[in-house]
């Protein structure tokens, strides 16, 4: 039974490496502008340190992420 919960835990560690890995990269290509001004124009080199942290943090990012659009559309 160990085995059968350890295989679950590598899965579902993967399935959110992989979900990050994607959101990381429309993030760091459009929407980190959005959420922080500040980072906007940054250089690809900013971009690929932050790379890990961004799979890593995902979910915080994306309601950061939707948060920003949501004043965007606010009057």
């Amino acid at each position: 039974m160990n085995v059968m919960a350890a295989e679950w835990i590598v899965r579902l560690l993967g399935v959110y490496s992989g979900v990050g890995l994607v959101f990381a990269a429309v993030y760091l290509a459009i929407g980190i502008g959005r959420v922080d001004p500040a980072a906007r124009g940054v250089s690809l080199r900013f971009r690929l340190l932050i790379t890990p942290g961004c799979v890593a943090l995902w979910p915080y990012l994306a309601a950061r992420w939707v948060r920003a659009m949501r004043k965007e559309v606010a009057p």
